[in-house]
């Protein structure tokens, strides 16, 4: 698969180590996905927003998923959150806030500004690559877009 066919999933987090963490997790628990990687909350929206490539893409598209940090340098994933939700070409991607904070306010806003899912990062190497595998794996397997259903299924066959 190329990187225009396969699932696409931009990851904003400014932990290098977790960011390894994760496409680790994700190559190995959903085969076949391209995982972008954004270091700052300016970085992402320059990637959603205007159209700047990542991770070496040849072609901008946007992402099947979106795993987002909340605690970010220059725009917080707060304000990414709320920016996603706003613009038209972007309000219906899954976002899943993968952070550190488990304190209920943070949780409590993320679903009032419309993220899908709120998954606070396990400390354990284990369990936290355990949770990234489930995220991908209903994210970009389970789950159902209306833009994905025909595009990936095909390829599953």
């Amino acid at each position: 698969m190329s990187e225009l066919t396969e699932p696409l999933v931009l990851h904003v987090e400014d932990n290098a180590d977790d960011e390894m963490l994760v496409k680790r997790a994700l190559r190995t628990g959903v085969p076949g996905n391209t995982l972008i990687a954004a270091r700052d909350g300016k970085e992402a929206c320059g990637y959603l927003f205007e159209g700047k490539l990542l991770g070496g893409l040849s072609e901008h598209r946007l992402p099947d998923l979106i795993l987002l940090d909340l605690k970010l340098p220059i725009i917080g994933g707060l304000e990414i959150l709320e920016k996603i939700r706003k613009v038209e070409a972007t309000k219906r991607i899954p976002v899943v806030v993968l952070t550190s904070s488990d304190e209920a306010r943070d949780i409590e806003r993320c679903y009032q500004l419309g993220v899908n899912s709120y998954v606070a990062k396990p400390v354990d190497f284990e369990k936290f690559v355990e949770a990234v595998k489930r995220i991908g794996n209903y994210w970009l397997e389970t789950n159902r877009t209306p833009w994905s259903a025909d595009s990936f299924a095909a390829m599953r066959l």
